[in-house]
C-alpha cells in the first residue's frame, strides 16, 4: 500500500469550502472523510495520522460506523483532543430500536465521546420500510437516542432499492440522508431522479457517497483503486457536488496522497459543463452496463 507520506506533508492555510447541511443548519465541508478505509487496512498509528492531516485541511465531516473494524477505535484516539472541531457521523445496522440503542452506546465507547452529530439508519435498502417504521423499529431508537443526548440529528443511509427510502421519505420526520450517487450508478439506481428532489423539498441534509464508485466488492481490506479505477475521479467529484441540494461528498480515503488531491479538487471545485455532462452520461450509462446493480438490487 502506498505511504501516507505524512513527513512531506504540510498542513494547508485555507479552509475548505462549506455549504449549508439543510434544516440542520450546520454547515459542513464540501468534502467529508469515510473511515472505512482506514479502520480496514491501516495501522492505528497510520490511521490517527490521517485523520488529523484530515481535519488540519479543513475535512471536517467525518464518517464512520461501527461495521468498519477498527474505525472507530482508531477515531476514538483523536476525538478526544479535537472533538468541537469536526461533524461526526456514524450508523447503526439495526431494524428495532433495542439493537440500535444497543450499537450506538458501544459506539460512544468506541468513539470516546458522549454524542455524535449525526445518527444514521445504516443501508435501509436492506430492511422492509414497515420493519423500521414500526413502534419499535430503528428510527424509534434512534428519536430515543436524540431524545437522551447521543446524536443531534438522525437519518438514513440508502444503496439500493431506492423506492424503499421514497416509502421512508413519505412517513418519516428526519434531518439528514446519505445517498450512493455516482455518474454511472445513477442509470442503474437513479437516486438523483427518485429520492433526490424528495429530500430536497424536505429540506433534507444531503450527503453524496460511492462518489467514485465505492470499493470494488465493497473490500476495503487492502488499498485498491475504486471501481472507477483511474479514470474520471476528478470529474465525477465534480458531478457529485453538482447535484441538486448535496452538502458533502463523502470519500474514504487510503493515503495522504488521495487526501490532498481531493482537498485540492474541493477547493477548485466548478461545475461541469454541458458538454461534461454529455460526456459523462454515455460513459455512465456504459459503466452502468458493465457493472450492474453492484451494490444490490435497484427495484
Amino acid at each position: 500500500m502506498p505511504a501516507l507520506s505524512l513527513a512531506t506533508a504540510s498542513p494547508a492555510t485555507s479552509a475548505l469550502p462549506q455549504r449549508r447541511f439543510g434544516k440542520t443548519e450546520e454547515r459542513v465541508p464540501v468534502l467529508g472523510l469515510g473511515t472505512a478505509p482506514a479502520g480496514f487496512s491501516l495501522s492505528d498509528e497510520d490511521a490517527v495520522a490521517l485523520f488529523h492531516a484530515a481535519i488540519d485541511r479543513g475535512v471536517t465531516y467525518l464518517d464512520t460506523a461501527p461495521g468498519y473494524n477498527r474505525a472507530q477505535a482508531q477515531l476514538g484516539q483523536v476525538l478526544p483532543s479535537r472533538r468541537d472541531e469536526v461533524f461526526l457521523a456514524t450508523k447503526c445496522y439495526a431494524a428495532t430500536a433495542a439493537e440500535a440503542l444497543q450499537i450506538h452506546e458501544q459506539s460512544l465507547r468506541d468513539l470516546e465521546t458522549d454524542r455524535v452529530d449525526l445518527l444514521y439508519a445504516h443501508c435501509v435498502g436492506s430492511f422492509e420500510p414497515e420493519q423500521l417504521l414500526a413502534p419499535d423499529g430503528v428510527f424509534a431508537g434512534l428519536r430515543e437516542a436524540r431524545r437522551r443526548g447521543w446524536t443531534r440529528y438522525i437519518g438514513f443511509t440508502a444503496h439500493h432499492l431506492p423506492a424503499r427510502s421514497v416509502a421512508l421519505l413519505q412517513e418519516l420526520e428526519i434531518d439528514a440522508v446519505m445517498l450512493a450517487m455516482n455518474y454511472a450508478d445513477r442509470h442503474t439506481y437513479g437516486f438523483e431522479e427518485k429520492l433526490l428532489p424528495l429530500a430536497g423539498s424536505l429540506d433534507l441534509g444531503i450527503a453524496c457517497m460511492k462518489v467514485y464508485g465505492g470499493a470494488k466488492e465493497m473490500n476495503y481490506e487492502k488499498f485498491r483503486v475504486s471501481a472507477l479505477g483511474e479514470r474520471n475521479h476528478h470529474a465525477a467529484f465534480r458531478y457529485a457536488l453538482g447535484l441538486p441540494g448535496v452538502a458533502v461528498a463523502v470519500i474514504g480515503m487510503f493515503t495522504q496522497e488521495e487526501l490532498e488531491r481531493n482537498v485540492a479538487w474541493a477547493r477548485a471545485w466548478e461545475p461541469l459543463t454541458g458538454e461534461e455532462q454529455e460526456r459523462l452520461h454515455d460513459e455512465g450509462r456504459a459503466l452502468a452496463a458493465e457493472w450492474g446493480p453492484h451494490f444490490g438490487e435497484a427495484e
